[in-house]
């Protein structure tokens, strides 16, 4: 029974999800591939040689997948998977763009899983028969797994798949893109509307920049255009859990909670004392984020 694992990377660097799902697969297989697709991506495959536990590397180069268009992997993968039992992705909008059963969170045996619904409030015991599985994998819910000193044998997949029906057009970085990724970052610092508008949510970026914090909002935010939806935590954005979660401005609505619950320290700043995020928060601050946060980058700064 063989698993093959679509690593997540940007060409340069593999990133953490892939790990998690690492451990998710060791769960159910010793005997572990991993997909690297991508255009001049190296370092990703000698990344990808030592993650723990894995057999076998498969190398696809080629500028069809340069962006992890979903046509053109998909097509890969179908080529690839008669000789895999498992498919698993994590469940990042990379992986949810090609799988799945989605989302996750707990393996009970192998062809029953577990995976959150109804924005977490819920989970759902899934089973399925079909021969192949497709999962994507709630990565905050498997720790990452080890790294070794090793290097695994390498395939290169000569058979590249490129029909044409979709083109990256560009890809426009912000200033998150100069911090730690979302997903795996230590620390997360989250505004909502109570910011306002774009030109006041920049306070959040300075508070992000001290700390070394990835940058998330809520839904309201990202509609609102304070920030691009990249940011967005919650049922519908990405699935975070840091070590530290600072959620300012936001009022706690259960799709935002979804994405961020399982953060281990959750500190609230929020002008209304009822607001229900404070009902989830380890700290809460009740006041104008608007005094506070200026006042808590000075105090930084100083450290």
């Amino acid at each position: 029974m063989t698993i093959l694992v679509i690593a997540e990377h940007d060409n340069t660097k593999l990133h953490n999800s892939t790990r998690n799902v690492i451990t998710a697969a060791c769960q159910l297989s010793q005997d572990i591939h991993v997909l690297v697709a991508g255009n001049n991506c190296a370092a990703v495959v000698t990344s990808a040689q030592q993650l723990f536990n894995i057999k076998l590397v498969l190398v696809a180069y080629h500028p069809a997948y340069a962006h992890a268009l979903a046509e053109n992997f998909a097509k890969l993968i179908k080529t690839l998977a008669p000789d895999y039992t498992y498919i698993m992705a994590p469940a990042t909008t990379f992986g949810k763009n090609i799988e799945q059963i989605s989302d996750v969170s707990q393996i009970l045996s192998a062809n029953t899983f577990v995976r959150p619904i109804y924005a977490g409030n819920a989970l759902a015991t899934v089973q399925n028969l079909c021969a192949k599985q497709l999962l994507t994998i709630r990565t905050t819910a498997f720790a990452a797994c080890e790294l070794t000193n090793t290097s695994c044998e390498i395939k290169t997949i000569t058979n590249i798949c490129d029909f044409k029906l979709s083109e990256f057009v560009s890809l426009e970085k912000n200033i998150t893109g100069k911090l730690p990724e979302l997903t795996t970052a230590r620390i997360v610092v989250a505004g909502g509307r109570g910011f306002q508008n774009q030109e006041n949510f920049k306070l959040l970026e300075q508070l992000a920049i001290v700390l070394n914090a990835a940058i998330g909002a809520s839904r309201a935010a990202v509609d609102a255009g304070f920030v691009p939806n990249d940011c967005q935590v919650g049922q519908t954005g990405k699935i975070v859990a840091p070590e530290l979660y600072l959620a300012i401005g936001i009022s706690g609505a259960i799709q935002h909670v979804a994405g961020m619950k399982d953060s281990k320290v959750i500190v609230a700043i929020n002008i209304d004392p009822e607001a229900a995020i404070f009902k989830i928060a380890d700290y809460g601050i009740v006041g104008d984020l608007f005094t506070i946060v200026p006042e808590l980058i000075q105090a930084l700064t100083r450290v």
